[in-house]
């Protein structure tokens, strides 16, 4: 099956492991540091520090089930997350110190399975991506990664059934795995050297993680006797009522301007990063279309589509960690060698100055997450 590739390499030789190792050590070790230094100064437990927003959902999902909250809101969450903190909870692990654990644990293998698509520099601007918090607390974007990323990397390599065994396990975890069967559908489709006979049997595969979103709903529908029982926790609590492209970007504007929330002085700065993230979104899906790269150009931007019809921007900043042609177009602009000693040291000055933005902005969104404030 010959396949378009974002990288040639397919394995990862020692000193590429050992770039993704370092970075996995410095960024979590950046962000651990973050919340030793809020704890001491603000008399804090780190284990309430990374117990903020949506993991006060997952903990009362693995304690008491999707009824544990009014107005069925829980059900806005898949349950693969959940069940694990349970799983946890019933062996006397906490939610705030289970969760963590996983979320290093699978942080490392999404940027091992990163690494190979699109080589270790990949996987270290994904490891130090601006909201890499979400990938240390107990929250989804880990352990969705871990399955969705190496998913892909198995698929690439034609090894479908494992592919589609991981993709399952993505499917129990977020929404976003419909996207990840109907992106690996496309790849089946634009493979060259393949006959009907071959596209089926691989496409038949993706029956499988589509039956696990499928028993999802079909559980809800149990519960609640509705199936839609999920979209509608999610417009209970999250404001995420089907709207167009256009409508949803000028309920935004309000929320960017200056003074949006004056008692929330951060919110406005996060919505302007939502607007950022779903330009960076076009713009890597563009990318995609003009390599030929019809699948990562599917996985992108149909996500990009989704965001934009909800009722404004939102959780897109934590949505740039599932895109992970979007760490391989960096690197591949980082690693670049422009032509003369004039463009060359215009470009390594961007690089280092991109960089340095990026790190910092690791530091403010974990600051934000640690001290309780929206992020996203």
């Amino acid at each position: 099956m010959r396949l378009a590739r974002l990288a040639p390499p397919s394995t990862l030789d020692g000193a590429s492991g050992r770039t993704v190792v370092q970075a996995w050590l410095a960024s979590r070790g950046l962000i651990a540091l973050v919340a030793l230094v809020l704890a001491l100064r603000e008399g804090r437990r780190v284990t309430d520090m990374v117990s903020n927003w949506d993991v006060q959902h997952f903990t009362l999902l693995a304690q008491g089930g999707y009824f544990a909250e009014p107005d069925n809101i829980l059900m806005a969450f898949f349950p693969g997350l959940p069940a694990l903190l349970a799983a946890g909870l019933a062996v006397g692990v906490p939610v705030a110190v289970g969760g963590v654990v996983l979320s290093l644990i699978c942080s490392g293998m999404a940027a091992a399975a990163l690494a190979r698509l699109g080589g270790p520099w990949a996987a270290a601007l994904w490891l130090f991506a601006p909201t890499a918090v979400f990938t240390t607390v107990p929250y989804t974007e880990s352990l969705f990664c871990a399955a969705a990323f190496w998913a892909w990397e198995r698929a690439r390599a034609d090894r479908w059934g494992t592919a589609a065994l991981l993709a399952t396990v993505a499917c129990t975890v977020r929404v976003s795995g419909l996207f990840l069967v109907g992106a690996l559908g496309v790849m089946i489709l634009t493979a060259g050297g393949l006959s009907l006979v071959d596209r089926i049997r691989r496409a038949a595969w993706l029956l499988l993680p589509a039956a696990a979103i499928l028993a999802f709903a079909t559980y809800l529908h149990a519960l609640t006797g509705s199936w839609t029982a999920w979209y509608t926790a999610q417009s209970t609590g999250w404001v995420r009522q089907l709207t167009t492209p256009w409508q949803s970007f000028l309920n935004t504007i309000p929320a960017i301007v200056p003074g949006a929330y004056a008692d929330h002085p951060w919110w406005a700065a996060v919505f302007r990063g939502e607007v950022v993230s779903m330009a960076v979104g076009l713009l890597v899906t563009v990318w995609c279309l003009t390599r030929r790269l019809w699948a990562e150009a599917a996985w992108v931007g149909v996500q990009v589509v989704a965001f934009s019809l909800s009722y404004w921007f939102f959780s897109v900043n934590r949505a740039t960690l599932l895109w992970f042609p979007l760490w391989i177009m960096l690197a591949r602009w980082g690693v670049r060698r422009p032509a003369g000693v004039g463009p060359g040291l215009v470009h390594r000055a961007l690089v280092v100055a991109g960089v340095g933005l990026g790190v910092v902005g690791m530091i403010w969104w974990s600051w934000l997450f640690f001290t309780g404030h929206w992020a996203s």
